[in-house]
């Protein structure tokens, strides 16, 4: 399956070599040996494999709402746990969504810490889930 933009590509070499659509010199290519890509990397400075760009293509998928199930299949995966793996969530969507707490707390009023504490078993002092000692008033 190719998108609007790779399917113009692949239309664009098919109009100069219509029997292939990946030639070198008129003829058609067996085999990759990645010696482009290699030095299409070293001109940009980039330490980027192939193999990452499926990565980002999992993440792109997922930032723009595609569903998991739609995401597996343009990924080519059987499994849920590999489509997982490769549609790990943009860092800009989550700060975007970690901000948002931030948002809620100023519609409602200042920040506030609220502390949880066990009951008071007799013992001692009071112990809360930060593991902060207090006393308490009682």
């Amino acid at each position: 399956m190719l998108n609007k933009v790779a399917l113009s590509v692949v239309n664009e070499v098919r109009s100069q070599h219509s029997e292939y659509v990946f030639t070198y010199a008129g003829r058609l290519i067996l085999r990759m040996l990645n010696s482009a890509w290699k030095r299409a990397r070293r001109k940009v400075a980039l330490a980027v494999r192939v193999h990452d760009l499926k990565h980002t293509f999992g993440r792109r998928l997922r930032a723009a709402g595609v569903s998991f199930e739609d995401r597996q299949d343009l990924l080519g995966h059987t499994s849920g746990r590999i489509t997982t793996h490769y549609s790990a969530a943009e860092i800009v969507n989550l700060l975007d969504a970690a901000n948002k707490v931030c948002e809620v707390r100023q519609e409602v009023g200042s920040p506030t810490l609220i502390l949880l504490r066990c009951t008071n078993t007799g013992l001692g002092p009071e112990k809360t889930s930060l593991g902060k000692v207090y006393v308490s008033a009682n």
